[in-house]
Order: C-alpha cells, then structure tokens, then sequence
C-alpha cells in the first residue's frame, strides 16, 4: 500500500508553472519555440495595445498589428528582472513607442504626398503650409501621448517600490547641489550590477554597500532614499523623455552653479 501511495504522490505533483518573466529568460537563451508560442498566445494583448494607440479597432492584417507584433517581440529580447516591472507592462510601453513612431512616418510620407498633388506651385504654397501646420500639431500629439504612457509605466515600476509621483515631488532635495549628489549615488548604484540586482529584486536601497562607494554619509543616503530609488529606476529602464528631462535638469543646475559663482 505504501509504495502504491508513494507512486501516487511522486507522479501526481503537479509541476510549478513558470511565470511570463521566467519564460521570456527560456527565450533569451535560445528557446525559439517557446518563443513563438508566447507571441501566439498574447497577440490579443499586442492589438488592445495597439489600439489604444489607434483609437480604432486593429485586425491582424493591419500594418500597426505588425509594427506591435515586431515591438512585442523586441520587448521578449529586451528584457531583463532589473528594468524593475512586468513584461507586459514593459512590451505595452514599447509597442506604443514604436506604433507612435511608425503614425508619426506615415503621416509625413503622407503630407509629402499631398504637397505634390497640385501642379500649380502658387496654389501648392497654401497647400503645403496648411499641411505642414497640420502634421506639427499631430506630431505633438503623439509625442503628449508618447509621454503620457512613459510616465505611466513609470508610475507602474515606482508603485512595487510603495513610491509615487506624489512621494517623489515631496521628498526631492531642495538644493541643487543636494539633487545632484543624488544623481551621482543613482549612477554609481545602476552601474554596480550587484548593487543593481538587489535594488530591483529586494525593492530596497542597498544602503549599507553604497556608504563605502559615495562621499556622502549615510544618513544623508537614507533621508534622500526615495528620491535616489526613483532616479535609479530612471537610468535604468526605458525612459526617453524621463532621461532627457533628467539631463536637462542637470544641466541647468550646473549652469545656475557657474553663473552663481562667477
């Protein structure tokens, strides 16, 4: 009877499923078919995606169904535990990248084309700044909207670390000097792989470790750890308007420091 039990409970396990995140990593190291399956089973998801881009329903026989289904496929080889959030919230980020990218093309080929539809260059000139006028306002739509959804991953990615745009507005250094030694620790911290890894995989500072890389003293560290967190997450991820804005930002203070100085 024993053995019968043992067989029964040995054989009748069920194995633990992989998450969404563990396959992807099969992927990467050279699973093709695990691959196609993965695509297979979440293009439902890449033409919600898509739409919401779109604004229109999206059938799989649409250039933009394409574009997502090339995006989400790079987002599948992007990856990795350390850009701090799901798959499918980083492959919903990159599919409205590249479909944004791919109607802002379009849309130029597209005023192209009709600014030569006239034979009649006097009567083209309206035509042209009409169209020209146009396609800047459409293109700053997209890139509003390009933003909006950055800054929602974003929120997405600092809600795992219990941080929001609201902690971040209330716990940001008042001081210049202070704002950039916090960018210099975020660096230091994001190009320390293991310092990396423990951030993104424990959801906390590793204060500890930072103390002997950084010049600042750790309770400075630990008052300005929420602001240091959300600056990491920035550098470390996918964030084309954050990366920017974050430069920008540094830039001027360093030019508010030389104009001070002088």
């Amino acid at each position: 009877m024993k053995p019968m039990l043992s067989l029964l409970f040995k054989f009748g396990k069920k194995q633990s499923k992989q998450t969404l995140e563990e396959e992807v990593l099969a992927v990467q190291a050279g699973n093709i078919q695990l691959r196609n399956e993965i695509i297979d089973k979440y293009r439902p998801f890449i033409a919600k995606s898509v739409s919401s881009v779109c604004k229109r329903y999206i059938n799989e026989s649409d250039d933009e169904f394409s574009i997502g289904l090339i995006a989400f496929n790079e987002a599948i080889d992007k990856y990795s535990t350390d850009k701090g959030s799901s798959l499918i919230s980083f492959a919903d980020l990159i599919i409205k990248r590249r479909v944004i990218d791919f109607i802002r093309k379009e849309s130029k080929h597209n005023t192209v084309s009709l600014s030569n539809y006239s034979n009649n260059e006097e009567e083209n000139v309206p035509n042209q700044i009409e169209a020209t006028l146009s396609i800047e306002d459409y293109t700053k739509q997209l890139e509003q909207a390009q933003r909006k959804e950055e800054i929602l991953y974003y929120q997405t990615v600092l809600a795992q670390f219990d941080l929001t745009i609201s902690d971040l507005i209330e716990c940001s250094p008042k001081h210049a000097d202070a704002r950039e030694n916090c960018i210099k620790i975020a660096e230091i911290l994001v190009n320390n792989k293991e310092l990396k890894v423990h951030l993104f995989q424990k959801k906390m500072l590793p204060i500890k470790h930072l103390e002997r890389l950084v010049k600042v003293s750790r309770k400075t560290i630990e008052r300005n750890r929420k602001y240091i967190i959300a600056i990491a997450i920035i550098l470390s991820g996918d964030y084309l308007y954050l990366n920017e804005y974050l430069k920008g930002a540094v830039n001027s203070e360093k030019r508010d420091c030389v104009r001070s100085s002088s």
